[in-house]
């Protein structure tokens, strides 16, 4: 099984960080989430049941998570459900995973800053002129935010660098480890 959901919860556990045996970083926490409902013969709110997920996040969200979310804190999730089920000892036991898409904190109970991370430098960035033969998903490329999609040039010693227009608005080559720029 595996649907798209949304919850709101309180972080139950610390984060943990590890590294797939790819490369992939992941960051995991636990989240019960409670139903509440106004009784209006006691004129009060009562808690009803709580489901508990486990909430796993991979990549730049994973970085992030370390970051922004810590125990005790009211958040909101977005990710795919993973309903696992395996048997022990004659014992069935389930188990409910969320591969979040998003995690926020919900602000309906609180407030938050929010500081916008990114892999590319802040200046004008320009995007690439389109390939000759531009695809159905043609630009796609220029969206994505990870440092694994930023041009790299052969001859630059294994430099990452982005395409920038400068104060003249020529196009150049930023090299995003010395800073130096070059005509494109």
């Amino acid at each position: 099984m595996s649907e798209t959901i949304t919850i709101r919860g309180f972080v139950a556990t610390e984060i943990t960080s590890s590294t797939t045996p790819g490369g992939v970083a992941t960051a995991s926490f636990r989240v019960g989430s409670t139903s509440r409902r106004f009784d209006r013969e006691s004129n009060t709110w009562q808690d009803g049941h709580t489901n508990w997920f486990t909430v796993q996040g991979y990549r730049q969200l994973a970085g992030t998570l370390g970051c922004s979310i810590r125990k005790g804190q009211p958040v909101i999730v977005v990710g795919k459900l993973k309903i696992r089920t395996w048997e022990k000892d004659g014992r069935v036991y389930h188990s409910t995973v969320i591969d979040a898409d998003t995690v926020g904190h919900d602000l309906s109970l609180g407030s938050a800053n929010f500081i916008r991370t990114s892999s590319r430098p802040a200046l004008s960035l320009v995007e690439h002129p389109p390939a000759s033969d531009p695809g159905p998903h043609a630009g796609l490329d220029q969206l994505q935010d990870e440092p694994e999609d930023r041009d790299e040039h052969p001859d630059d010693e294994g430099h990452a660098s982005v395409v920038i227009e400068d104060s003249d608005g020529a196009m150049a080559s930023l090299d995003l480890e010395t800073g130096e720029l070059a005509e494109v």
